[in-house]
């Protein structure tokens, strides 16, 4: 598998939105208008196995705070070939320096990753 990992453009956003679409209920609240302008305020990695995307990771950069990984997918079918664990290391290697953290619902996942949980999440408010 050949495949390519690069910055998100607006081009890519029909390709991304279908894969979204394509994951169910799970990832329902993820296209649409509030989510463009999410990706429009956030940095953007997209994976292409030659002109299919089959992943992308979306992340934002707290001001030398750290980095926090906020979506994660790869589509089904190329799951269990370490995309996601490329997409990571892609925001690592844009990020030299800085802390990356994921803010997961897939916990297990990223322990299976070998990445140690360090806190939690608490709904403040939900609107």
């Amino acid at each position: 598998m050949a495949i390519d990992i690069r910055s998100y453009f607006e081009s890519d956003e029909e390709n991304l939105f279908a894969m979204i679409k394509a994951e169910g209920a799970e990832w329902e609240d993820y296209h649409g208008e509030q989510y463009k302008k999410a990706l429009a305020n956030s940095t953007v990695f997209v994976a292409y196995n030659n002109d299919e995307l089959v992943g992308f990771v979306r992340c934002k950069n707290d001001d030398g705070f750290g980095v926090y990984i906020y979506d994660l997918l790869v589509a089904p079918k190329s799951r269990g070939q370490n995309l996601g664990r490329a997409l990571m290391e892609k925001v690592c290697t844009e990020f030299p320096g800085n802390t990356v953290y994921v803010m997961s619902d897939v916990d297990a996942y990223y322990s299976k990753q070998g990445y140690p949980r360090i806190g939690s999440i608490f709904l403040v408010v939900s609107g």
